[in-house]
Formats: structure tokens, sequence, C-alpha cells
């Protein structure tokens, strides 16, 4: 079972860049990831620039085999283009929030997370149900 996830950055113009990422989506997870290791927008960037995530490592990493990555023992990356060799696994652009938020609701994402002015905010999306507002992203939010 997965916990599917949406992260994105808000472009200089007002548009957003965003990944999916397949497993551990919970703010305990993937938000306190986000929160701890991609703080500047350098970082955030290359993470977009890697494209979608089966996991979201504390580290960018590099090329390895996709088949022998476990969570246990890795903290880097495991990404659909770069480990896999997938082709369509590349970042999505979005015009608005609300388009952003489509488009994690159409890939079956319970979380958005969103970089926005060197700040991190999330939402969730319970299935079924209206998806909550924005919120900062903290180290509270992330034991929720």
């Amino acid at each position: 079972m997965s916990t599917r996830s949406r992260i994105a950055l808000q472009n200089n113009d007002g548009t957003f860049t965003s990944i999916y990422c397949h497993f551990d989506g919970y703010p305990s997870n993937n938000g306190k990831i986000l929160l701890e290791h991609y703080t500047d927008e350098s970082k955030v960037r290359a993470l977009m620039d890697l494209g979608y995530l089966s996991i979201l490592g504390t580290e960018i990493g590099d090329k390895h085999d996709f088949d022998t990555h476990t969570s246990n023992d890795r903290t880097d990356c495991l990404a659909y283009g770069r480990d896999r060799g997938d082709k369509n696994a590349k970042s999505d652009t979005s015009k608005t929030r609300a388009e952003l938020t489509t488009l994690t609701d159409n890939c079956g994402g319970e979380f958005l997370y969103l970089f926005a002015n060197g700040a991190w905010s999330f939402k969730s999306l319970p299935y079924g149900e209206k998806p909550t507002k924005f919120r900062k992203l903290t180290q509270e939010a992330c034991q929720e």
C-alpha cells in the first residue's frame, strides 16, 4: 500500500512545477523530509528536475538500480526516470493552485506539498472529501 503525494515549487512567473511521489506521502515522512532537507530553492529545483519519484530521500543521490533500492539502507531518492529509465516521468507544470490540486487528485495523491517564498506549506486531499486549505508545514504538523 502506498500514500501518494505531489511535491511542488512555485516559479517566479506564478506557475507551479511539480512531481508525483508514490510512497510515504504523509507529513510524518515526506513532509518531515522536505522540511528538514529541502530548505533552499536550488535543492527543490534539483528535486523537480529529477522527475517522478517512487521514494523521496533525504538527498537527491546518484543513479542506481531501481530494483535493489531499499528505503531501509538508502538515503537518496528513488526516481522513475533516472533509476528505472521511464521516459514519461518528468515534472509537470500547472498554471494555478486549483490546477495543481486537480493534478494531485488525479494521481490519487493524498497530500500536496508546496515550496513558495522560501517556505513549505501543504494540504490534505482526503479520498471522497473536499481538499483542505494550504497550511504551513511545521515540525508539529509532521507529528500529526
